[in-house]
């Protein structure tokens, strides 16, 4: 193909399968849960992503198609491209999520979750708010066939009426077999067609309005 030729935005490779997909998309929340579990109060963000990259590498993962995005605290209301605090430890009353990006037989794994310790419960239901979120808008997509833009005007209307300040900048992406990138096919919440199944990764970060904390919550769009 021409390097000037225009690639399909959901463009997938021939060793493409959404059963590898699923299954990378599995793998990768089981690392999330064994690296929250290894998380605990008085630990370091950046002992956090040691740990990460010690999961990983028992789990036998692949590679890395991004990197490990371990946040603690405060630092749960920055982006993905927004500086680490590796010194910020962890308190009694806290909150930290993890986002994974990582290789499975050839296909891309990313999920992501926000989880509250201590019992604090501003925290604590701002992570369950993430999740509960990320579900109404997949059934939208589900139910109604929503384009990518519509999804996330939606996504934005219910967090404001459940009480919570939606992170415009973190819009979803591609995802495939490695690497999803040649497509360029931007973010989720600029894509005005219908997504497909399991070529999407829905993305969800919420902040608390007043507090400097937020929660994040990210998974495969399938059926």
């Amino acid at each position: 193909m021409p390097l000037d030729a225009k690639l399909p935005l959901e463009g997938v490779g021939q060793a493409f399968s959404l059963e590898k997909m699923v299954r990378a998309r599995d793998l990768t929340f089981e690392a999330v849960k064994r690296i929250a579990a290894a998380i605990a109060p008085g630990m370091t963000e950046g002992r956090g992503g040691e740990i990460a990259d010690e999961v990983l590498a028992e789990m036998g993962a692949e590679r890395l198609w991004h990197r490990n995005v371990i946040r603690f605290g405060p630092g749960t209301t920055e982006i993905f491209s927004g500086e680490f605090n590796p010194d910020y430890v962890l308190q009694a009353e806290d909150i930290f999520f993890i986002d994974l990006g990582v290789v499975w037989d050839g296909h891309e794994g990313d999920a992501g979750d926000t989880f509250a310790v201590g019992g604090e419960p501003a925290m604590a239901a701002c992570a369950e708010a993430a999740r509960a979120l990320w579900g109404e808008v997949a059934d939208r997509w589900r139910g109604q066939g929503l384009s990518g833009e519509a999804l996330y005007a939606f996504a934005r209307d219910r967090a404001e009426a459940m009480g919570w300040r939606l992170n415009w900048e973190v819009k979803g992406h591609r995802v495939s077999d490695f690497p999803h990138l040649i497509y360029k096919a931007g973010d989720l919440g600029d894509f005005a067609q219908t997504p497909q199944a399991g070529l999407w990764i829905l993305e969800i970060q919420i902040a608390h309005p007043k507090r400097p904390f937020g929660a994040f919550y990210e998974d495969l769009l399938i059926g």
